[in-house]
């Protein structure tokens, strides 16, 4: 959530869209998710808008 500003419904939304990276399994309640997979994730977004080449 502070890596990409969404809320936890939205990153959950676009996880079961398939947009998102799949958190990994830290507990029996916790989750968190590869920061390299995230960094990836913000630069597809900004390469979507073509600001990034």
């Amino acid at each position: 959530m502070e890596a990409t500003g969404l809320g936890r419904s939205s990153i959950y939304k676009f996880i079961a869209q398939g947009t998102f990276p799949k958190p990994v399994p830290l507990g029996e309640r916790a989750v968190g998710w590869v920061d390299q997979e995230i960094e990836e994730w913000i630069s597809s977004r900004i390469a979507e808008r073509g600001l990034l080449k």
